[in-house]
């Protein structure tokens, strides 16, 4: 008897170590039925420069997808935040491009989130990342575009990739206790490289705000779109708790 899989593809910024082994901790009770896939590219830096920006370019990506498509993924997700701060509709066209390219529907980190916050129409948005000021500003510029006016963020200004792992869940945790003493409708944790998905759990029940984490919307996107039963997921929040 054939074993019936649902084969989840990421697209992984090469100097990332958190996305996997948290992406993974997350569906480890679907296995074998349902299990993440990885395929890296160049990504170190993180700023508003053209060098920086030129690593997102979408051949780059497609031919990622392309290699992960080998693989016969059910759906292909870039897990990665790129489009918040370079705009939302590069995202858009991306995922198009991915499913033309290698048949499998495509979805990004940023769009996940963005459909969240429009499903649970917040307009109030806490927002905690590892970046630069020039990043942070564009970001929320584009959320205020969009009708999620940040009003309160801590962003802790790097600008090398990796070093953003090197964060600790007690720094994370506090900067998300910060935003929400601010008064905030929702928090979005934005960067996969963040290790904010084991938090929210507990925060959230403590806090009693909603918190979005880009590694945890990711897996809740990919798992709508192939069809999955959310409420599999235990202790990783209120996302997979109920419909959003």
């Amino acid at each position: 008897m054939t074993l019936k899989r649902t084969l989840i593809g990421m697209l992984t910024p090469s100097s990332n170590t958190v996305l996997e082994p948290y992406m993974s901790a997350i569906l480890h009770d679907l296995l074998p039925e349902v299990s993440a896939h990885y395929q890296r590219f160049t990504v170190t830096q993180i700023s508003m420069d053209d060098n920086a920006l030129a690593q997102f370019t979408n051949s780059t990506l497609l031919d990622a997808a392309k290699i992960l498509s080998d693989a016969k993924m059910d759906v292909i997700a870039w897990a990665g935040t790129a489009a918040s701060w370079r705009g939302f509709d590069i995202d858009t066209r991306l995922c198009a491009e991915i499913t033309a390219v290698t048949r499998a529907p495509a979805t990004t980190s940023v769009l996940a989130l963005n459909e969240i916050l429009d499903r649970t129409q917040v307009q109030k948005l806490g927002l905690v990342t590892p970046y630069l000021d020039e990043v942070q500003s564009q970001i929320m510029a584009n959320y205020k575009s969009a009708g999620h006016e940040v009003t309160a963020e801590r962003h802790f200004g790097m600008r090398d990739n990796f070093s953003f792992s090197q964060f600790s869940e007690d720094q994370i945790e506090g900067a998300i206790r910060e935003v929400v003493a601010e008064g905030v409708d929702a928090v979005v944790v934005l960067c996969t490289n963040l290790r904010g998905a084991p938090l929210v759990d507990r925060l959230e029940r403590e806090l009693g705000v909603p918190i979005y984490d880009s590694v945890s919307a990711t897996v809740w996107k990919a798992m709508r779109m192939t069809g999955l039963d959310l409420s599999r997921i235990k202790g990783w929040g209120r996302l997979f708790d109920r419909e959003v």
